[in-house]
């Protein structure tokens, strides 16, 4: 799957909003109904019912019927790609982080520690 096809471009709109996300951190620890999903949020039934439309049609969520309720049930799969999307930038901010830690240290090492007293630090 490649960045512009429309299954991976539906899960980043999927997790681009953060009621989705957090229906999702939800389903981390396991199945739930939709009644519970929706009483835990201060949102109109139908809204979290349009949420999870939008996580099914991503993929992100399988929804089953067990008698009368509806249970949905996470599907990281998709997420691979999010995850190996993002991978590829951790290099990228190791580097920096790592540029701004010198910059840092360089700097505490050239501040008169007597201006520190002084309150003055240039």
């Amino acid at each position: 799957m490649t960045l512009n096809e429309p299954e991976i471009v539906d899960v980043y709109r999927a997790l681009a909003d953060p009621t989705r996300r957090a229906i999702l951190d939800m389903l981390r620890s396991g199945n739930q109904p939709v009644g519970s999903i929706a009483r835990s949020f201060r949102i109109s039934r139908p809204a979290i019912s349009k949420h999870l439309s939008v996580l099914r049609e991503a993929n992100l969520v399988i929804e089953t019927k067990d008698g009368r309720q509806r249970i949905c049930e996470l599907n990281g799969t998709p997420l691979n790609e999010v995850n190996n999307w993002l991978s590829r930038y951790e290099q990228f901010w190791k580097s920096n982080l790592q540029s701004l830690k010198k910059h840092v240290e360089t700097r505490e090492k050239a501040v008169d520690p007597h201006a520190l007293k002084r309150g003055v630090v240039k």
